[in-house]
């Protein structure tokens, strides 16, 4: 048993330094928003996919190609517009001619097969469009004439809009939005952020990013947070938290009841459960603990409830709702 214990501790401790290393390699060239990457490598780690949300020139294009730098995959960057065709993401078939002068279909990959995808300014296109990502995002594959092509492993979708600009956009469908682990805000930075960046990108010399992990290691990481060991009442708090963003259910804050028209599916306490064990691994700890859960509760939810119109008027975003539940569920419960 103490042999296993000695694996278990050595792995995490590898775990946690091919995680440091990772994100040094981005603190290169990303200044500050720590939050922002931790929940980004949280995500990769957990194998999940991420809606990176803010107003243009806060570094979400760069974060994405630095964090792709950083990791032997292949990266590839699709650039939405409103006449983006489903084709030019999955690829189509083209005919192509033999050698003894035959006409055959060939597939002609596109650029959803790549380990890291850029979908960058994703509410750009069209609903049809969007779409075409659905099975990619869940099945890690795609459809093109009937046939089933296998996307290449790991597979990540990291994805960026900006909140404010509404003409030629098109809202996310909740299918797409569930499929996301987390949606990230990315905030302004400070002054002295700045002055930091300004810095690094107004000076002769340029941070170089080098590859740090392959993709095999990278799945290794992943399988490992699914062996951090989780207790049945931390478990529960996971789904009281998903349930109480239900107006109907008896978990549900006042808040809850009044603002939201339909709560989070259940791969919102799947992220819930993954990002709690990964931030075990990264603080040093063997299970997850109820504050691992509610640390994940804002990106893992806020964009998996619908919002009544109620809530529209009076201005109560979804981050108030969650922070609410959250409050509502840590109160010791009456004797």
């Amino acid at each position: 048993m103490s042999e296993v214990l000695e694996q278990t501790r050595r792995a995490f401790e590898a775990f946690r330094a091919d995680y440091e290393r990772v994100r040094n390699e981005i603190a290169k060239v990303i200044v500050g928003q720590e939050e922002v990457i931790d929940q980004t490598l949280t995500a990769l780690f957990a194998g999940g996919h991420v809606l990176l949300e803010g107003v243009p020139g806060l570094g979400k294009t760069l974060l994405v190609r630095t964090l792709a730098a950083a990791l032997h995959l292949s990266f590839r960057r699709v650039q939405f517009t409103p006449d983006l065709m489903p084709a030019d993401l999955t690829g189509t078939n083209v005919v192509a001619e033999t050698p003894d002068g035959r006409k055959t279909f060939e597939f002609q990959r596109g650029p959803v097969f790549a380990n890291v995808v850029l979908a960058d300014e994703i509410n750009r296109a069209t609903p049809k469009t969007q779409s075409a990502l659905l099975e990619a995002m869940q099945e890690k594959s795609v459809t093109v004439a009937g046939v089933t092509h296998r996307l290449p492993e790991p597979f990540f979708v990291l994805a960026t809009q900006n909140p404010l600009e509404m003409e030629g956009t098109y809202p996310l469908p909740e299918a797409q939005l569930d499929r996301f682990f987390f949606k990230i805000l990315v905030r302004y930075p400070t002054l002295e952020q700045v002055e930091a960046i300004l810095d690094r990108t107004t000076g002769a010399d340029e941070p170089t990013v080098e590859p740090v992990l392959d993709g095999e290691r990278v799945l290794e990481m992943m399988r490992l947070v699914r062996q951090v060991a989780i207790a049945d009442d931390v478990r529960r708090f996971a789904v009281e938290l998903t349930l109480a963003t239900h107006p109907e259910s008896e978990f549900a804050p006042p808040s809850a009841k009044r603002y939201v028209r339909y709560g989070a599916s259940p791969r919102a306490a799947q992220a819930l459960v993954l990002a709690g064990k990964l931030r075990a691994i990264r603080d040093r700890r063997y299970h997850v603990a109820r504050e691992d859960i509610a640390a994940a509760a804002l990106p893992a939810l806020r964009h998996r409830i619908i919002l009544s119109f109620e809530a529209q008027a009076e201005n109560v975003s979804a981050d108030q709702v969650i922070n609410e539940i959250l409050q509502e569920l840590r109160k010791p419960a009456p004797v």
